[in-house]
């Protein structure tokens, strides 16, 4: 783009007694000249961007750090957060509210007096107008308010007085296009954010939501390897001590109370009334009360008799509410919420574990599953006692239950192969049998995975049958169809036994298959065979349940892992792709116009920078004099001089959303409406042109007093231009090309200190909103007539 016109340049110049030294010097030698002061100024000023983003990426480095080594303590991270997006937007104060227990919790602070402090702990945190964090969250995006006093629908005065600020900036934290906490600032004084901070803002408040997102994930891989360490601490209590089902009980019920945050707990027994089994925590009155009643039958209309009646969950949130405030936990132990699970054998009551609070505060859906949980560990450690003590002769089958038990502990999270062959094995010895074979099942497919004294001939035909599809004419298909147990005294007298030869061969006569279910659905079976003819005993059967039972517990253990650290390899991926946002941002600042940047990164692609064309508004502003300063002066106070230039306007063009297109030197083009429309271009031309002069007025009494007599001239014209990027591979530029831009060079060349020129196209968009007065008609290159043009004086 050709940024000046030459034609009646030298005689304009003279009209104005401006020093035209410049423009006598050679085309070539002012071609290098404009050459190295542009790529100096270009040089300074990218070094400023990449002095600015290297803080801001150093200060997100740190916080990323924090995650990092703060994975377990998410207050560290948010602290440390806070604070560098106070630091980096100039802030004076922060905090950072999140999503918890279905309401919102401040959760880091930064720089408020304690008084402020002390104050907002009695003041929920809730979506609303009133405040900036509940605007916030009401609307789900971001609330800047420049003044909140001067905000009508801002009521949050007392927490606006003791917290002493006037500017608010509140950003919402979003997972998944939910908002689960704000990030707030504020400043003493009014003075708005700029867009530069509020954009480095939002990226911090992404941060904080990755950081509550991993801690949440980090919390879940916690709760669940404490639930699977109590799981096991249960199981080692029911190996150790299986006759002692106190410890079982009382095991049970300190993980249940600790796990799920309550009080205390009660645990009964159940034949035909309750007996009271373990207690944790209760209050001496209490205790002292269950003790003294002994086995009881609950009165009519009670919880426990509900629950007694339904054999169903009970679940008060508030005794009080429940009208159930005169029951013996509420009067003697203070209980306000608690719920109570009953212990189902085939769906007989066999007892009740009971957990309470003595605040009001609902049990959350997991935590009621954990208790359900243990409930069930619960009726496995009763009929595994059961069991064991039937079998509490023989010690070989006692070590045999041990060993299936400390595999499942110690293997199942990691390895299931040596579990299926412990099981396996074990099943078969103790139940007398000659083989055992434990099956995968797919939903499809049936696949042995392990097998337990299978000579060859029985591995071979094995090989022959299986991998198997789902059906009745085998065995170990009709049990997995039915979901329960087959068992056949004589296969021999089986009918339409399709694998008949098969069975011969191996002499296979007795069988027994136990299903394994999750959830209901099979997902297995646990096979065992004898050569003679011998019904299994309802004690063996049972006890290939339980093993069948514990089979699932390590499938779902090693579910439940592989989920975890899937889960855990998404949040890697979400950080390194949050981290490549972030360099993607900076490389784009480094050589693109704010707003075109901006663009790119909001919209993900670059299609705003292919050619298109656009009307716009272009603005040219130069230094008077600046070309007798730079050769009669040290190259370094040249080079102060224009960054104190550059600066005082550079702000002022963010300030009104112009898109820079290049320095050259004292030279600056602006243009407006592009990439980014707004609604009067020329107006905020005209405005961006008021404030600059008003700045650089400041500034030219400053070198003057230096003894350089500089002026400050702008030139603005409005009409339509090609816009797009224009260089080579390696280096490009976004640039607006067609005549609009050379009547405001024209327009620029030709205003005198202190003047805005700009062309009636402008002054039809502005007229209403400042003074002006007419300067005459210029000739243009290229237009076949003159140009009026009019000095802009100030806004009305």
């Amino acid at each position: 783009m050709r940024r000046r016109d030459k034609v009646g340049r030298k005689a304009a110049k003279t009209q104005r007694h401006k020093t035209l030294t410049r423009r006598n010097v050679p085309k070539s030698a002012r071609r290098r000249e404009s050459s190295v002061t542009g790529l100096n100024e270009k040089v300074t000023l990218l070094a400023h961007e990449r002095d600015e983003l290297l803080q801001q990426q150093t200060a997100t480095a740190d916080v990323l750090k924090a995650i990092s080594r703060s994975a377990f303590d998410l207050k560290t991270v948010l602290d440390a957060l806070i604070q560098a997006a106070a630091r980096l937007s100039e802030a004076d104060h922060g905090t950072i509210s999140r999503e918890r227990d279905d309401a919102y919790q401040r959760i880091a602070a930064f720089g408020y007096p304690d008084e402020f402090k002390e104050y907002v702990r009695t003041v929920p945190v809730i979506p609303e107008r009133g405040r900036a964090v509940g605007r916030a969250l009401l609307e789900g995006k971001i609330v800047h308010i420049p003044d909140v006093l001067a905000d009508p629908e801002y009521t949050f005065i007392e927490g606006q007085k003791l917290g002493d600020f006037r500017t608010a900036l509140t950003v919402p934290m979003l997972r998944d296009g939910r908002t689960i906490g704000v990030l707030g600032l504020t400043r003493r004084e009014v003075r708005p954010f700029t867009d530069k901070q509020i954009e480095l803002v939002t990226t911090f408040a992404d941060q904080a939501a990755i950081a509550i997102e991993n801690a949440r994930l980090l919390n879940e891989l916690r709760e669940s390897l404490e639930q699977q360490t109590a799981a096991s601490q249960v199981l080692q209590v029911i190996s150790s001590s299986p006759s002692e089902l106190e410890a079982v009980f009382q095991t049970i019920l300190e993980n249940a109370t600790r796990i799920c945050e309550a009080k205390f707990g009660v645990m009964y027994r159940f034949d035909d009334a309750f007996h009271p089994a373990a207690m944790l925590n209760a209050p001496g009155p209490l205790a002292e009360f269950i003790r003294q009643r002994g086995p009881f039958l609950p009165p009519a209309g009670t919880p426990l008799d509900h629950l007694l009646q339904t054999k169903t969950l009970i679940h008060i949130a508030d005794v009080s509410a429940a009208a159930v405030h005169h029951s013996a936990p509420s009067r003697l132990g203070g209980a306000r919420s608690f719920v109570a699970v009953p212990l189902l054998k085939e769906n007989k009551l066999i007892g009740a574990i009971i957990i309470y609070r003595q605040e009001v505060r609902p049990f959350s859906a997991k935590q009621i599953e954990l208790v359900k949980n243990f409930a069930s560990q619960a009726v496995i450690a009763i009929e595994n006692t059961r069991l064991l003590s039937e079998l509490r002769q023989s010690l070989e089958q006692q070590t045999a239950t041990s060993e299936v038990l400390r595999v499942v502990i110690s293997r199942s999270a990691t390895d299931l192969q040596p579990v299926f062959e412990t099981i396996a094995h074990n099943s078969a010895n103790l139940c007398g049998a000659t083989y055992g074979i434990v099956y995968r099942f797919d939903g499809e497919m049936i696949i042995p995975v392990a097998h337990h004294n299978l000579d060859q001939a029985a591995i071979d035909a094995c090989h022959q049958m299986f991998p198997m599809r789902l059906n009745t004419g085998s065995f170990v298909g009709r049990t997995i169809l039915a979901h329960d147990v087959l068992h056949i005294a004589d296969v021999a007298a089986e009918p339409n036994d399709t694998y008949s030869e098969t069975r011969q061969a191996l002499g296979i006569r007795t069988y027994l298959a136990v299903p394994m279910l999750r959830d209901g659905n099979p997902i297995g079976a646990i096979a065992l065979y004898r050569r003679e003819v011998g019904l299994f005993s309802d004690r063996q059967i049972e006890l290939v349940k339980a093993f069948a039972d514990q089979a699932v517990i390590a499938i779902e253990n090693a579910r439940l892992l592989n989920d975890l650290n899937r889960l855990n390899q998404q949040l890697e991926q979400r950080v390194t792709d949050q981290v490549s946002e972030i360099e993607r941002m900076s490389r784009l600042r480094r050589f693109l116009p704010p707003q075109v940047a901006d663009l790119i990164v909001a919209s993900g692609a670059e299609k705003q920078l292919e050619s298109h064309r656009r009307e716009i508004t272009a603005l040219f502003c130069d230094l008077r004099g600046f070309t007798g300063f730079s050769e009669k002066s040290d190259p370094e106070d040249v080079m102060a001089l224009l960054r104190e230039y550059h600066a005082a306007i550079g702000e002022i063009i963010i300030k009104y959303s112009g898109t820079l297109e290049h320095y050259a030197g004292d030279g600056v083009m602006v243009f407006f409406n592009d990439p980014i429309p707004v609604e009067n271009p020329a107006l905020q031309a005209v405005q961006t042109a008021l404030e600059m002069r008003m700045a650089i007025e400041a500034l030219t009494e400053k070198w003057r007093r230096l003894g350089h007599e500089l002026g400050f001239g702008v030139g603005i014209a409005h009409g339509f231009a090609t816009l797009g990027t224009i260089g080579f591979e390696g280096r490009f530029d976004y640039a607006a090309i067609g005549t609009v831009s050379n009547v405001a060079s024209r327009l620029c060349d030709e205003a005198k200190p202190g003047q805005i020129l700009i062309s009636p196209r402008v002054l039809m968009a502005v007229e209403d909103a400042v003074n002006v007065e007419p300067v005459g008609d210029f000739a243009l290159k290229g237009i076949s007539r003159p140009v009026a043009a009019y000095n802009v004086l100030s806004a009305v």
